[in-house]
């Protein structure tokens, strides 16, 4: 394992953010020896990201803090035709506006991390619609496009396994690779960029882009990947039960964002600490040595560090207490997740295995509801349920007005009367 001169690269190396990079010791020496420009993109899919693209915005936010100057790039004109990387069909394609929508709402997430500004190393955010959407197609076929092998781009794993799999892959999706190894171009000549990290899925995309750089006439550009991250029981990161773990907390408060990290697998807590959270190395290697009941402990340090990078130190400590609240004093708070039902339908009567199914999403289905009331791990107000019949009415309307519904110790949804 190389030992890195600069602080960036010896960071990233002790946290464990590195899989690949193009040329160690050049970048290296780059790092060590003035202000590098660096750019990861993201694609505007949602109106936000969720958890599984952290570990990416962990990367900017290092790259400011050891002293340089990071892009989150917006996938404006790229998101008009869809990264096909990995995937087994073509992605619904988005209009303007709706692209525009999400990345507003992506937006507010990045300044939690980096700070924007006009600085030297003040992080930058920039949209590639700049460049892409004005582009004249004949002389882009013409600069650009004569510089691509399709024989190379079809040996591409991204391409190859959707052809392997007689998948239908269509021209626009083939041409997102151009365009991406272009933004790298265009963002050397505009910005002065010279690395482009991003998920060990894109190492193809990212290459193609140092390729095309040469041939364009850039100085010579770096690619730097991470490792695709999944949970130590191989579930894909910023997946829950209940969906994706989104960063924005329109879409996901900070108790359940918190919730979701304090559920973290025991070995995963200590790789956890040092990808997400900033806590210094000598401090996560004290954590990583407790064990027993002691790492739930650690879990609850590591799910308030995380949430307060998110959504600020108060929200997250907030969360805490929740938690705190809920589990051990059995309370009800109102930062619990609440799912609002018609008053006329309690008042009728909700079946209980319906309300933890389809009103909660706590279970996916009435069976496995009726499975988990067998075992014993479904309560109502703190009670455990034991007849699957049992409705639920206005009459289980706690003090507060609402009915806890838990599944386990650990996942509550408030029913609440409207």
């Amino acid at each position: 394992m190389s030992t890195f001169k600069s602080d960036f690269l010896r960071t990233l190396q002790e946290r464990g953010f590195i899989h690949q990079i193009s040329d160690e010791a050049g970048l290296d020496d780059l790092f060590a020896k003035e202000t590098v420009t660096a750019y990861i993109g993201f694609d505007p899919t949602a109106p936000s990201l969720h958890a599984g693209g952290l570990i990416q915005i962990m990367m900017l936010h290092w790259l400011q803090k050891t002293g340089h100057r990071a892009v989150s790039l917006m996938g404006g004109g790229t998101g008009m035709v869809g990264d096909p990387s990995f995937k087994d069909d073509a992605r619904q394609l988005m209009t303007v506006d709706t692209i525009e929508a999400n990345i507003a709402s992506i937006k507010r997430v990045f300044s939690n991390y980096l700070t924007y500004g006009e600085g030297p190393a003040d992080a930058l955010m920039i949209n590639n619609a700049e460049w892409l959407r004005g582009l004249n197609y004949l002389e882009f076929l013409r600069d650009v496009g004569r510089h691509f092998s399709v024989n190379r781009m079809l040996s591409f794993d991204s391409v190859k396994t959707r052809l392997e799999r007689e998948q239908s892959l269509s021209f626009l999706e083939f041409n997102y690779m151009i365009l991406q190894a272009y933004d790298f171009v265009e963002l050397n000549k505009r910005y002065g960029v010279r690395l482009q990290m991003g998920g060990s899925d894109q190492w193809g995309n990212i290459v193609n882009g140092i390729d095309l750089g040469h041939r364009m006439g850039t100085p010579q550009l770096y690619a730097l990947t991470s490792p695709l991250l999944t949970t130590a029981s191989g579930a894909k990161m910023g997946k829950s039960v209940n969906g994706a773990v989104w960063l924005n907390a329109d879409m996901l408060g900070p108790y359940e964002f918190w919730q979701y990290w304090r559920n973290t697998e025991d070995a995963d807590v200590t790789r956890f600490l040092k990808l997400y959270t900033t806590l210094p190395m000598d401090e996560i290697t004290r954590l990583s040595q407790l064990g027993g009941a002691e790492i739930n402990e650690v879990k609850k340090i590591l799910a308030t560090e995380i949430t307060a990078l998110l959504h600020g130190r108060a929200a997250a400590e907030g969360a805490a207490e929740t938690a705190r609240k809920t589990f051990e004093e059995g309370a009800i708070s109102g930062d619990l997740p609440t799912v609002e039902v018609p008053a006329g339908e309690l008042e009728a009567g909700i079946g209980v295995l319906a309300a933890f199914a389809e009103k909660a999403g706590l279970v996916a289905s009435n069976g496995e509801a009726r499975r988990q009331v067998k075992g014993g791990g479904l309560r109502v107000n703190d009670v455990a349920v034991t007849d699957e019949k049992a409705v639920l009415t206005a009459r289980d309307l706690t003090p507060e007005g609402v009915i806890k519904l838990s599944l386990g110790k650990k996942k509550h949804v408030l029913l609440k009367p409207v």
